[in-house]
């Protein structure tokens, strides 16, 4: 099993999720250009460390599969971790994968002080184990998935996600996967008006804090409730303003 990480300026991260995947046949750090010590820090745990241009989150993630030394890879990002019960369920899978050409795992996020385990953000199934022969990442710009061609099994350890530092980070991230996704739903032909912007916010908010029981998470799940809404509604409001246009929109 190869683990691949892609990376751009990750030196915060970088080694606790190496280590978290320590036990793997391979570690593969593929780097964009990074400018602080992230290709220090993974070429000092041991990891292999190539440099590749930058071709968006698919594309890069397809292109490091290609370089792994083994066919069956676990992805992991810079600000996740393989628990050591996800990486004994891991290799168990492995041990007998069967006809399945990957496996999905739940991911938990830690945010304001605390795991996640309501609103939109749970279980958020993720397929990253896979035997890259029969799966490959489907080329969204934003909140890419793997795409498998045969059964997908499912484990029950969870892979934890660092996603945010704070509010502010938070806030940056939105603004930047909605001008993705905006761009994505331009390409793939949508568009939108007064409609949608008046009524999918707020059904997320509901979907979020009541149906998906944001609200057992206290003030947090308020705020994070909040934010997804706001996720939805910037995200129609870019498109709004792009729709009618070709102009390119950076991808990082």
């Amino acid at each position: 099993m190869s683990a691949i990480v892609i990376t751009l300026n990750e030196a915060a991260n970088i080694q606790a999720c190496l280590e978290s995947v320590a036990w793997a046949d391979e570690r593969l750090v593929v780097d964009c250009g990074s400018s602080d010590d992230t290709v220090a820090i993974a070429t000092r745990c041991g990891a292999r460390v190539l440099t590749h241009a930058w071709l968006g989150y698919s594309a890069q993630k397809n292109w490091a599969a290609g370089e792994a030394a083994h066919d069956w890879i676990v992805s992991v990002d810079a600000d996740e971790r393989v628990t050591p019960e996800l990486a004994a369920e891991m290799r168990a899978a492995l041990a007998a994968p069967g006809d399945r050409a990957g496996f999905r795992v739940p991911r938990v996020t830690f945010h304001l002080g605390r795991w996640i385990r309501c609103t939109d953000w749970y279980p958020d199934y993720q397929l990253r184990l896979y035997d890259r022969r029969r799966a490959r990442w489907n080329g969204r710009k934003v909140h890419e998935s793997v795409s498998a061609d045969g059964p997908v099994g499912r484990l029950t350890s969870e892979l934890q996600h660092f996603a945010y530092r704070d509010i502010a980070h938070h806030v940056d991230t939105i603004n930047r996967y909605t001008t993705l996704a905006a761009l994505h739903m331009r390409e793939q032909g949508r568009r939108t008006g007064i409609v949608e912007l008046l009524l999918h916010p707020p059904a997320a908010f509901l979907r979020n804090y009541v149906l998906r029981r944001g609200f057992s998470a206290g003030l947090p799940g308020l705020i994070i409730s909040t934010m997804n809404s706001y996720y939805v509604f910037l995200k129609f409001a870019k498109l709004a303003a792009i729709q009618n246009t070709t102009a390119p929109v950076p991808e990082r």
